[in-house]
């Protein structure tokens, strides 16, 4: 009998002993755009620091801004310096990062001083960056606590801040500094509760119509610390706005980081939301132990739920079968770092949420979003009545019932179960 074998678990491109190179054929550059689809290919070159280098990732060199990017913000090459980042948590610094290595020089706007001195000072965020052991931020970065300091000057606002925050950080300090036209590249996920307003709908609400902001919002499976540690993902942008949209997807491509682009925000932006509150049902049922066959069938009839909802929205189905959709509903599902899961794995385990969000050092996103795609569900679907409703969103409805307290979260996964079996659809 032949001894089972086993392949070692890639842990780090640091890790790596020698460069290797991973082809990656691509059928759609656009994803989500029909007629406008092409067909690319590229690879992805993955290499350690030689350990007599004390510089940490890819050598980045300062990139010139292209004259296409400072058009977009509506000013000269000398005028448009940097990409602001506003937000210093860990996709804000995880950002920073790669469009650093990548060649442009940021401005990472954080809220306290003590951080910015660290950056500055010490090239890292310790509270954000520590699963990287011995990362370093590239000399590109720079960090400062004020929006006009970071705003003014540049040709891109990367907005990475929790969605439930955006619209008070957007009208305080974000539309007093930034010149009109300054493309934002938004990479929040969410609803705000108290509108059930998405991203986009804020932006709409913050800039009006008489102020046109290119807006893009970045969606797909990214966890930060893996993109601190440089090792390679797939996202999608999606805009309105074609041009803008191709552009920046162009600047913040690199061999780490592959943009793909879309069309359908509403769909990006349903998918980035559902996810997290499939991700907290996901988590409760492994804390529960029911293993991964309740896990996996639980996850799979989520994202049907997450096609029903985004349907109702005219997504496209590919934005749902891709990156922003069960691309990043699987990631965070079955992650381990990820935050939505692991909220709801305690909960399973029987924490009180209130506990849970007292001890935890980062926002989830899906606790106060399960509450606001409850009511988007019923203003979707108004002529339903609450019953025909659960039963058309068991999962995403049932989230809710357990984070307020009406169903403990085995009663929850037990009346999940105990649903007569269909027609799968």
């Amino acid at each position: 009998m032949q001894p089972e074998q086993t392949v070692p678990r890639l842990q780090s491109t640091r890790s790596v002993s020698s460069a290797f190179t991973c082809a990656i054929s691509l059928a759609r550059g656009f994803e989500g755009a029909g007629s406008a689809r092409t067909e690319t290919a590229f690879s992805v070159t993955l290499w350690r620091r030689p350990s007599a280098d004390p510089s940490y990732g890819r050598r980045s060199v300062r990139r010139k801004v292209p004259p296409t990017h400072a058009r977009l913000s509506g000013q000269s090459q000398e005028e448009a310096r940097h990409v602001a980042i506003c937000g210093g948590g860990s996709f804000g610094s995880a950002m920073a990062f790669a469009l650093a290595n990548n060649g442009h020089q940021v401005v990472l706007l954080v809220r306290r001083a003590e951080v910015a001195e660290t950056i500055n000072k010490e090239r890292t965020n310790p509270r954000y960056t520590a699963l990287v052991p011995g990362f370093r931020f590239p000399k590109l970065v720079r960090a400062t606590t004020d929006p006009e300091d970071a705003l003014k000057g540049c040709w891109l606002c990367v907005h990475a801040v929790p969605v439930q925050a955006s619209r008070a950080f957007l009208v305080e300090s974000v539309r007093p500094n930034l010149v009109p036209g300054t493309p934002i590249l938004s990479t929040s996920k969410g609803i705000e509760v108290s509108t059930g307003n998405f991203m986009y709908e804020i932006f709409d609400d913050v800039f009006g119509k008489e102020r046109p902001v290119p807006c893009m919002f970045l969606s797909g499976p990214s966890f930060a610390h893996e993109m601190l540690a440089d090792l390679p993902a797939a996202v999608v942008l999606a805009s309105h706005d074609a041009a803008a949209c191709a552009s920046i997807a162009a600047a913040i491509s690199s061999p780490a980081l592959k943009v793909f682009r879309s069309s359908d925000v509403v769909g990006v932006e349903i998918c980035g939301a559902v996810k997290n509150v499939i991700a907290l049902a996901a988590g409760i049922c492994e804390g529960l132990g029911l293993g991964m066959n309740a896990t996996a069938a639980l996850v799979t009839r989520g994202c049907s739920e997450m096609r029903r909802l985004a349907r109702s929205f005219g997504a496209r189905p590919v934005t749902v079968a891709g990156l922003s959709g069960v691309g990043d509903t699987f990631m965070t599902c079955f992650g381990t770092s990820s935050r939505n899961r692991t909220v709801g794995y305690r909960l399973g385990q029987g924490e009180t949420l209130a506990h849970i969000l007292e001890t935890s050092s980062q926002v989830a996103e899906g606790v106060p979003t399960a509450k606001a795609v409850a009511s988007l569900i019923e203003r979707q679907f108004p002529h339903l009545n609450p019953m025909r409703r659960a039963l058309k969103f068991p999962i995403l409805l049932g989230v809710i019932d357990v984070l307020e307290n009406r169903q403990s979260p085995r009663e929850k996964l037990e009346e999940w179960m105990d649903r007569k079996a269909r027609i799968e659809d």
